[in-house]
């Protein structure tokens, strides 16, 4: 099981410069967990590609119904106050302090490429490539 950052889902899903450790990943592990609110910044990231025409409409849509396919079965709500509480002791969004609620809670660090975040919360994360190591 991992917990992962959108940035994680997000390049199982667009080509980038992750997307090969991050099938990799996958391969070792689908049991992905991560808050409901991955999507809203997965749709976000898919709304933006739109835009600068890195995906078409149809795509992105397809995209997303893929990515909550696969994320649903495994969803894990956070508390708001835990979030809060999170970017407050790491001084960090509380989008973020959502993902490091969930992996303090499950006991599994979270996947992120978020230099800042696995920075401001050392013990709660890591990187992709650790993540493949340890998988």
């Amino acid at each position: 099981m991992f917990v992962v950052d959108t940035n994680i889902i997000a390049a199982l899903y667009v080509r980038g410069a992750y997307s090969e450790p991050v099938k990799r990943l996958h391969a070792r592990d689908q049991v992905w967990r991560t808050d409901p609110f991955a999507l809203i910044e997965f749709s976000n990231v898919l709304a933006s590609y739109e835009r600068a025409r890195y995906l078409t409409e149809n795509v992105a849509k397809q995209c997303l119904a893929d990515a909550q396919d696969f994320l649903r079965p495994h969803y894990f709500v956070v508390r708001h106050d835990a979030a809060l509480a999170m970017a407050i002791r790491f001084r960090i969004t509380a989008y973020d302090g959502r993902f490091l609620a969930l992996a303090d809670q499950l006991g599994s660090p979270l996947v992120t490429e978020d230099a800042k975040l696995r920075s401001a919360a050392p013990k709660l994360t890591q990187s992709l490539a650790e993540a493949l190591v340890t998988a």
